[in-house]
Order: structure tokens, then sequence, then C-alpha cells
């Protein structure tokens, strides 16, 4: 059997998500030390604590969000890392590639807080911009309708049936108004993320990169830039500068583990989303998704 390991990112957080993950060793103690890193309760922000001062809609909130995730993805990768389980690749959509970093041991929990907090401070400062799910549409129409509008790019190619356009509100809704797609879903977000638009964004978190030692994977990584499978540190760190910049190619990520033998696929974090790809896109591919510690066998 030849697994992938794959984590989700925003768009998949939920309130609640932390609480079926505190009774797994260190939990308590990593949500306190992403709480100390942000100055802000995270745990409490999780669960949409008005008591403690947080807002339900505080999740939502990039800053908040992808530490979040992260937090929570690491600790269900800690687990099955303890129980001696492995990955033969991993990836991630979007923030979800530092957590298929981690779990490739090319950083600590430390250094991945600390990227990821710069990363989505820089995120939600960088707005302007806007962001539409594509449903249902001709690929080719789709290509030339780019191509021909100044200011909008492919964000997110995540099947061949589902992409995310990024760039100008003007130029987004020009495309979307005139591709004949089955659904056109513009997405609650502050800024044209994975487009051009957030090329000074991606220039202060390259120089916090350069800060930051990687090492080489234990096992192969598929990046969003470039879904070829690689464990080599300078490859994956050079990857992950430019992923702010360029789309997310999900679509050739599913396709690189097709043509790798993967046949089982765990998705490791809250929600569903990239396992209903695989199944709509991959033929004879297994998928389950950890969420909880009751799903670890807790």
């Amino acid at each position: 059997m030849s697994i992938a390991w794959v984590f989700p990112g925003q768009g998949s957080q939920k309130l609640g998500m932390a609480d079926p993950v505190l009774s797994l060793p260190g939990a308590e103690e990593r949500f306190a030390l992403a709480s100390e890193m942000m100055q802000r309760d995270l745990l409490a922000i999780c669960r949409g604590d008005s008591k403690a001062g947080t807002d339900p809609d505080d999740l939502n909130d990039t800053r908040n969000t992808q530490p979040a995730l992260f937090v929570v993805e690491s600790l269900l990768v800690d687990d099955l890392r303890q129980q001696g389980r492995e990955a033969s690749l991993v990836a991630g959509h979007s923030l979800g590639e530092l957590a298929s970093l981690y779990a490739a041991d090319v950083f600590d929990v430390n250094t991945a807080l600390q990227l990821l907090l710069r990363r989505s401070e820089l995120m939600a400062a960088a707005g302007g911009g806007a962001m539409t799910a594509v449903l249902g549409f001709d690929r080719d129409q789709l290509d030339e309708l780019v191509a021909a509008t100044e200011g909008v790019v492919i964000a997110n190619d995540n099947s061949a049936a589902q992409v995310v356009l990024s760039g100008s509100p003007e130029a987004v809704k020009e495309v979307s108004d005139q591709l004949t797609c089955k659904r056109a879903i513009p997405l609650p977000v502050s800024g044209a993320f994975h487009s051009p638009f957030m090329e000074k964004a991606a220039a202060a978190f390259a120089e916090e990169l350069d800060q930051v030692t990687f090492n080489d994977a234990r096992v192969p990584v598929l990046s969003n830039a470039d879904p070829t499978p690689t464990c080599d540190a300078h490859l994956l760190k050079q990857r992950l500068k430019q992923q702010m910049t360029t789309g997310v190619r999900w679509r050739e990520t599913m396709d690189a583990m097709a043509q790798t033998g993967i046949n089982t696929v765990v998705e490791i974090g809250p929600g569903n989303v990239l396992s209903g790809l695989f199944k709509r896109s991959l033929k004879g591919v297994t998928t389950s998704q950890l969420a909880s510690a009751a799903d670890l066998g807790h």
C-alpha cells in the first residue's frame, strides 16, 4: 500500500475543530505556545468563545486561521508518527504546504509557527484583490479568457472541474462573467492570494525564510509551485518562496500521486475538501480523513 498524507488550507477551518484533538499528547502545550507567540488565545478563537473576548468570526481572520489549522494538523501528525505510521509522499494545499513540510521533518513546530505568523500577517496586509471559485467550465475557454485579461490568474487549479481565479476585482469579475460555467462563487477573502498581487508580501516572506534552516525531507514533498516529488531542502525552500505569487497546482499534484502509484490518500485536518477532489478526479484511490483523537484510535 502506497500512502499519501495531504493537508488542507484555509476554508477548512470550523468552530470547535480544536476540541477533538485536545486529548492528544502535548495538545494543550502547543495551543499555549501558539497563543503566546500570537499574543491571542488561540484555543478560545477556535471555540468562538465570547466569554474569553473572542468573536465567532475571529477564526476566519487569516492571522488566526493559519496558525489554528497548523496546530490541529501538526498534533494529528505527531500522533500518527508516534504510532509508527509513515507516508510515501506528503503535500498540502496553500498553507497546508507548511504542515506537509513539518510532517516531513523539514522544520520543527517553533519554526513552523514563526513562519505561519509572519505569512498570515503579510497576507492579511496585502488587501485590495478578489478571488472567485469557478465550477464546471471549458478549460480552453478559461485559459483563453485569463490570457486575454490583464490582472487575473488561476490561483488554485484544484481539479479539471474546479479552479479559483485571483486578481483585481474588475478582472476577476470580467472573466467569471464571460466564462461559460456551472457556477462562479466570489470568495470572502481580503486579498488576491496566490497571484502577482502578493509580490511585496512574498518578498518579505522570502526574507523570513532566508533566516530559517530547512532540513532535507524524510519523505518526498509535492510543492504547490512545483508538484514534482523532492526531499531537497534548498528546492523545498525555493518552492515555498514562490508559493504566494504562483498558483496552487493541485490538479497536477493529484496526477503526480497517481503516477507514483499512490492508492491511499489520508486527509489530515478538519473537513474533507481534498478527499472530495481525489474521489472525483482519481479512480481507484481510497481516501480517509483524520480530524480527531477518535479517528486515531484514542
